[in-house]
């Protein structure tokens, strides 16, 4: 079975839920979602006898903020059974949760938990909805595409009081001018070697005679 036919038939199994099917780069078979579509769609990749999707490999976030609905939720499934993988994809906002998928892989939560972590994305029935890679104190969400590169807040050892503090980020400066030229590309002369442009006359000058 090519990865069109593949496509074609959970199409075919999945109905209205599958909104696009395509095959990217020649050898990546992706399908769109809806939401509330996503949890059957997935328990029919994974317990279907001719599919057999029994693996969820990862699950991660994008963000496109010109968007309406901004978020991309990715899920890589794998096949073991007949070596094969798919691309679920569905789309959401700010504020519509996507349904968990820790009933089908509890696996799930730790990528839901990054993913919420990281975008903001919200798993509805996700019942461990934590930060997982930044602070529990951590402001924002800093894989979406508007956060600020500086960050909200800074984190310092404080000697005075003995302790880890969190203060507004304060630049030193409003505009920073980095010189990236290599000295060996702005150098023309190495020490030593000044002689180098004098004339015979000139360098027989200040070597004088022999």
């Amino acid at each position: 079975m090519t990865l069109q036919e593949l496509g074609a038939a959970i199409a075919e199994a999945a109905g209205p839920a599958v909104g696009d099917v395509a095959v990217e780069r020649g050898q990546e078979l992706v399908l769109r979602v809806t939401r509330d579509g996503l949890l059957p769609v997935l328990a029919l990749l994974r317990d279907e006898p001719r599919l057999r999707f029994e693996q969820l490999m990862d699950l991660c976030g994008v963000d496109h903020p010109e968007r309406g609905e901004r978020f991309e939720v990715v899920y890589n499934l794998l096949s073991l059974t007949y070596n094969r993988r798919v691309r679920l994809v569905v789309s959401t906002d700010e504020a519509t949760p996507v349904p968990s998928v820790v009933g089908l892989w509890p696996c799930a939560t730790w990528y839901e938990r990054e993913a919420w972590d990281l975008y903001g994305i919200v798993f509805e029935g996700q019942p461990d909805l934590r930060r997982l890679l930044t602070d529990y104190g951590f402001e924002g969400h800093p894989l979406r595409k508007d956060f600020p590169l500086t960050g909200h807040v800074e984190v310092r050892y404080d000697e005075t009081r003995k302790q880890v503090v969190y203060e507004p980020v304060a630049l030193t400066q409003d505009f920073r001018n980095f010189d990236f030229l290599s000295p060996w590309e702005g150098m023309t002369t190495l020490p030593g070697d000044e002689k180098v442009h004098l004339t015979r006359a000139e360098r027989g000058q200040i070597e004088g005679p022999r």
